[in-house]
């Protein structure tokens, strides 16, 4: 009994913060720092990133929630961003060739608003001046002259004609299929009577005069056309001059304000164009009751204000405002609902009459054109789970630029026409927010993101518990009180904080980088502060902000102790059984964990050396649970079956479970329970175990140790400490342990105790009072030692096995009990 494992001492439950760290009275007397702390690794890839100017060196930052990842991204991005210029405008404008592909225009920041503007006066002048110009005196006699020449070009051609036909006793006359010729006598037009009664000389020279005359007359009317089409493009030549006059100077006043940019120039050329060719658009209608939209390059019936839609200029980025702020510099920008159209932008459609029409005004821009030339922040998790938006970002990284197109474009489901924005450059630096599982899985999955995204920023979920750690922590504490105008800390808050930062982390040497954590219990200390009206915030208020959120939360934990106090629940804290045992394990709701103990139990009987675990043949224990078993089993064969196989079968179950289980963490647990069901050695009741086991029968570490020690020791303590109650947990994880202060002060007073053990063999003792005892020489272990019956037990087992198969008469079981025990005597 001299290797037997003491109980650990209060001082290691429990690792406060040391006040020779903090040489400061409130955290008024510290100088606040925004720096992050405890991510040196994930600082470097970010600054790394964004220097890098190459393709494909876009950055994914992945941790943990709450880590910090997105402010300490956005801080590092609009501080680089600042030193950067300020980024180009753009819109789009019509495209009079084609108007389904309307043109982008790049300006510099600030100059596309006014460039809108511009337009919008060139209309409101053009629809003055153009009618004006129509209306004037000049016009008015040019378009006379022009109608009068016609008019005389006429009358020149059919005087002629009728004189010659005067000449020959002929006339000219307006019938109602047109003009004819006839023979005329004393002005009166010959009836077919009277033209037979006319001499037969006379009929042939009146005939021949009418063939001569009518082929004449054909002559004429086969010129009228191309008089009257000659008289209509004089008119619009008179017309394009007329608006010429008018539209130039307009023009030439725009150019002159824009010949800085050429493809302003172009575009303005363009318009002056269209604005000849279209004139009539601006002229007064009979009817202007209907304003209707149109597409580009369609006038409405009534030429009225829809049809100078195409004159517009459709702004979508503008960088005026960044342009008066020469600090803001390249844009950031954080989509927080990226979804195809929000990334790329999208083509808007306008109802009219029953159908939808659309124009290049009702384009509208994504997140990539806000944030080109910039940077562009991004939720993975949120870009993953929209249609097309994650296919539709890779396609504009390789390609770099921005082509906006429907989901229904992308499929090639489009059925109708639509526009075809002309695609915009992209230069623009991603970075994409997620879990280290999405980085992961990308990474093995899709080929493009390797090459897209070249730079990973690991966020670490703790830091160093040291002293320079600690003063980066306060630091942290003071900028945070500064900020948000909270009440000042004191040293022992502080030191609260701190120690609560460790249990967080579950790890007295580490700090939790989980800052969202940290931020809200400050901002809850200082409630309670303010509700004692308090100008300081102690640690005693740090203290009751912790239980007040256990409190709201641990409904079910209270309610579960509830029903094991009332026997509903089976769980022994006095007393010793054989094949029973307290196991340990954690539920997790929300961000409240607690300790839940479970009754495991052990049945063994002759069998083929096998180990049943009924959890996993109902299939409600998962794969890490099974392995564990398989371990368990590997760990008896190698111990005990070395001179022969086990002739054992064994069925190991979580009594009162209902849901499932997973994880190794009850290995150990359930050994010593197998070892005491074959052995016959009571286990005490009073203990609970947790550990995971190796083949080896070394105990390893687990998760969430503070918490199943405390959740064995709640019940033990609405029972009633005795003093030889307590948790075993691995050697390894003392250095993990955060205690509760009540469960601190009850190991201090000798009403609860926490053992940690490094083998099988030191817990078995603990838990039976029986020494393990360790194999001699002779092959064979301590006589009275929990080894020793083990192996005692399997011979016999063995045994009956043997005498079965060879089918002799069998011996009682307890006469070979007795056998056995006289041999060890």
């Amino acid at each position: 009994m001299s290797n037997v494992v003491k109980p650990l001492k209060p001082e290691v439950l429990y690792t406060a913060c040391p006040k020779s760290q903090l040489n400061f009275k409130t955290t008024k007397d510290l100088k606040p720092q925004d720096n992050v702390i405890g991510q040196a690794r994930a600082v470097e890839s970010i600054r790394f990133a964004i220097g890098m100017c190459h393709d494909g060196y876009n950055l994914f930052a992945f941790g943990p929630e709450g880590t910090g990842k997105s402010s300490t991204v956005l801080r590092f991005l609009q501080r680089e961003a600042k030193t950067q210029k300020t980024q180009s405008d753009w819109c789009y404008v019509n495209n009079f060739e084609d108007p389904h592909k309307p043109r982008a225009v790049e300006l510099p920041p600030g100059k596309a608003c006014p460039l809108r503007d511009d337009m919008e006066r060139l209309v409101e002048e053009l629809q003055g001046a153009l009618p004006a110009a129509f209306e004037s005196e000049d016009y008015g006699q040019r378009k006379e002259a022009l109608e009068e020449e016609l008019k005389t070009r006429h009358e020149g051609a059919f005087s002629k004609l009728q004189k010659r036909a005067e000449d020959n006793g002929i006339a000219l006359v307006r019938t109602p299929m047109g003009l004819g010729l006839a023979p005329v006598q004393d002005g009166e037009v010959l009836t077919p009577q009277a033209f037979e009664k006319l001499s037969e000389e006379e009929q042939k020279s009146r005939q021949a005069a009418l063939t001569e005359l009518q082929a004449q007359l054909e002559d004429i009317l086969a010129q009228i056309p191309k008089w009257e089409k000659e008289h209509r493009e004089k008119l619009r030549e008179l017309n394009r001059d007329v608006t010429q006059r008018a539209v130039g100077h307009l023009i030439e006043e725009l150019e002159k304000r824009w010949h800085d940019h050429a493809n302003v120039m172009t575009y303005l050329e363009a318009v002056r164009q269209d604005v000849i060719d279209h004139a009539a658009d601006f002229l007064p209608s009979a009817d202007q009751s209907q304003q209707l939209v149109t597409i580009p390059g369609q006038r409405s019936a009534s030429g009225g204000a829809g049809s100078f839609r195409r004159y517009q200029v459709n702004v979508i980025v503008d960088n005026s405002a960044c342009e008066d702020d020469p600090e803001v510099g390249a844009p950031v920008v954080e989509e927080e609902h990226p979804t195809q159209p929000n990334l790329v932008g999208r083509v808007e459609h306008l109802s009219q009459m029953g159908t939808l029409v659309t124009d290049f005004n009702l384009i509208k821009a994504g997140a990539l054109h806000r944030a080109n030339g910039g940077y562009l922040v991004l939720d993975a998790r949120r870009v993953l789970m929209q249609p097309f938006a994650w296919e539709t970002l890779k396609r504009a990284l390789r390609g770099r630029h921005i082509r906006i197109e429907s989901p229904a474009e992308s499929l090639g489901w489009a059925t109708t026409v639509s526009l075809e924005p002309e695609p915009i450059p992209l230069n623009v630096k991603v970075v994409m927010l997620g879990e280290p599982m999405i980085y992961y899985l990308l990474s093995m999955y899709d080929p493009d993101f390797k090459e897209l995204f070249k730079v990973a920023a690991d966020f670490a979920n703790t830091m160093d518990r040291d002293e320079s750690g600690v003063k980066e922590y306060a630091a942290l504490l003071a900028s945070q009180v500064e900020r948000e105008g909270l009440r000042h800390l004191d040293q022992g808050a502080v030191a609260r904080i701190i120690e609560q930062g460790a249990r967080i982390a579950g790890d007295t040497e580490k700090l939790t980088t989980h800052m969202a954590s940290v931020v809200d219990l400050v901002r809850e200390a200082d409630y309670w502060a303010g509700v004692e009206n308090k100008k300081i915030i102690s640690a005693r208020h740090v203290q009751e902000a912790i239980d007040a959120k256990i409190y709201r939360s641990d409904r079910y934990r209270e309610r579960l102790q509830e029903e094991i106090q009332r026997g509903t629940f089976v769980i022994e804290t006095n007393g010793a059984k054989v094949g029973q045992i307290n196991g340990l394990s954690v539920l997790q709701l929300d961000t409240f964990a607690f300790g839940r103990p479970s009754r495991i139990t052990v049945n063994v009987s002759l069998g083929k050396g096998e180990l049943v675990d009924i959890e996993r043949q109902v299939e409600l224990g998962g794969p890490l649970h099974s392995k564990g078993v398989m371990i368990l089993e590997s760990f008896l064969n190698a111990r005990f079956g070395q001179d022969g196989p086990l002739a054992l079968s064994a069925r190991i179950v979580f009594e009162q479970s209902y849901g499932g289980i997973d994880g190794d963490s009850a290995s150990s647990t359930e050994l010593y329970a197998l070892m005491s069901a074959i052995a016959g050695i009571p286990i005490k009741q009073s203990i609970a175990v947790t550990g995971s086991v190796d083949q080896q029968g070394r105990v390893q570490a687990i998760g969430g140790v503070n918490d199943k020690i405390e959740g064995f020791f709640d019940i033990c303590a609405a029972r009633g400490l005795t003093g030889e109650q307590g948790v075993i947990i691995p050697a390894t994880n003392v250095k993990h342990l955060m205690l509760r202060h009540d469960v601190v002060e009850a190991v201090k007073a000798g009403q609860f105790n926490i053992w940690a053990v490094d083998t099988i063999d030191q817990g078995i003792e603990i838990l039976t009072g029986v020494p393990a005892g360790e194999l001699a020489e002779n092959g064979t272990y301590p006589i009275g030692s929990v080894n020793r019956a083990v192996a005692r037990v399997l011979r016999q087992f063995g045994a009956k096995v043997r005498a079965f198969s060879a089918g002799a008469p069998q011996a009682p079981t307890n006469a070979i009990i007795k056998v056995e025990q006289r041999r060890d005597a």
